[in-house]
């Protein structure tokens, strides 16, 4: 999939996913051949296996350099603002999350990228979408700005491979969940902190509530699922707009349950906030038998073994209040 010395850059890669995609891609492809970047500089600290490259997109000639001097071929671009912040800040986030791609297309297809992956996400849909088991073809109607960005944005993906030939590929991610660090600014990032309060023994103040089903995907699925559908033949991909995806769905007391088979005095108090009108807007379940179909898409875990995975991880790392 890359030729000798040809290498792999990640934007945006300081983040909750990129971090773990950064060291899945190191693993795969090898430390020298994986360049992580970011617009904080700081984040340099989490990526001593790879060289590292401070990056902000818009400073376009710089990026266009990283280009060049590293032979980049693929480029997987995850810088972007997340839902809840997106709320608080929408003119930010419509700069960050659609003219910061289209940067990033325009760019890749002047220097010859030969495929670029980019995340859309479950909020591209609304109230008035099918919620129940929300199909690939379903209407989108975002109602955040981060939604609406994101189906801007995969509109812009599917012009740049119709009408350039970009080989962009892009996945609607649900929630991801993760052990490694905590995500910051989502709607979904309670089914995160909600296993590090049970580690530590603490009670879990929960901003949705308790019946307020949602997709997720565990991280080690959602890592998966990007490097299998930029694996896979260009002729096997029939979506350029972002193929649905998701490894299961659940809502607090659900998870709660989950976790109280481990720590069975864990307690949750529910006390939604603004971030309950954007969940209630969203997907309870993705059809996601397109990208089955076309690449082979299957998720690995299912609510319970998530849990069991996620705990042990945390427990092994002694976290603690």
């Amino acid at each position: 999939m890359l030729k000798d010395k040809q290498r792999i850059l990640v934007t945006g890669a300081g983040g909750q996913l990129g971090q773990e995609l950064v060291r899945t891609l190191t693993a795969v492809f090898g430390e020298d051949r994986v360049v992580a970047s970011d617009i904080d500089g700081t984040k340099a600290r989490y990526f001593k296996q790879c060289p590292f490259e401070p990056l902000n997109v818009f400073a376009t000639e710089h990026m266009e350099t990283i280009v060049q001097h590293y032979n980049i071929k693929q480029l997987y671009h995850l810088a972007a603002i997340l839902s809840a912040h997106g709320e608080k800040h929408p003119m930010a986030t419509w700069q960050v999350n659609l003219d910061g791609l289209l940067q990033v297309l325009e760019m890749s297809k002047k220097m010859r990228i030969d495929r670029v992956f980019w995340p859309s996400s479950i909020a591209v849909f609304g109230k008035d979408s099918s919620l129940e088991n929300t199909p690939q073809n379903g209407m989108r109607d975002a109602r955040t700005v981060y939604g609406i960005a994101k189906v801007a944005g995969e509109l812009w993906c599917q012009y740049y491979w119709e009408r350039y030939g970009l080989d962009v590929r892009c996945l609607r991610y649900p929630g991801l969940i993760g052990h490694r660090s905590l995500p910051r600014g989502g709607t979904t990032d309670y089914a995160v902190d909600i296993y590090h309060h049970a580690v530590r023994g603490e009670p879990f103040t929960c901003y949705l509530a308790p019946d307020t089903r949602l997709p997720m995907l565990y991280m080690p699925d959602a890592i998966k699922a990007a490097l299998q559908l930029m694996k896979a033949p260009a002729e096997r991909i029939q979506v350029r707009t972002g193929y649905n995806i998701q490894g299961m769905s659940f809502s607090p007391a659900e998870a709660l349950r989950s976790i109280q088979r481990f720590y069975p005095e864990f307690r949750v108090v529910y006390e939604p906030d603004q971030r309950q009108k954007i969940a209630d807007g969203w997907p309870k379940a993705m059809d996601d038998v397109m990208a089955f179909n076309d690449w082979g898409w299957e998720p690995k875990y299912d609510l319970d073994f998530m849990t069991e995975d996620i705990l042990t991880h945390l427990m092994g790392k002694g976290v603690r209040s």
